[in-house]
């Protein structure tokens, strides 16, 4: 049950990692697993991707298809209203930061 709790609880951060990496260039799902694994999340692409699609849907991002050595590779920028959502997500954030850090 506790694992369940942390796992809905962490959804909002990854979905704000991905929004960040996403506005500072445009990032993949094998990287983005990778990058947030360095962080201490252990998800799958099972879990990743259907993120990814909402967030599309969304209109958080913005999806481009590249080839890369004969394979498509799903590429993804962060959007105008992806921006602004990011930036609000950190000043709650940063408030919530403050509040619980002692």
């Amino acid at each position: 049950m506790e694992d369940r709790i942390l796992r809905k609880l962490f959804l909002g951060f990854i979905q704000i990692h991905i929004l960040h990496h996403a506005l500072e260039h445009p990032i993949y799902g094998v990287w983005m697993l990778d990058e947030l694994k360095e962080h201490g999340y252990d998800i799958s692409a099972g879990t990743l991707y259907p993120i990814l699609h909402n967030m599309e849907a969304d209109g958080l991002l913005l999806k481009e298809d590249r080839n890369v050595d004969g394979k498509i590779r799903k590429y993804y920028t962060a959007t105008e209203k992806g921006e602004v959502i990011l930036d609000q997500a950190r000043d709650k954030a940063y408030e919530l930061f403050k509040e619980i850090k002692d």
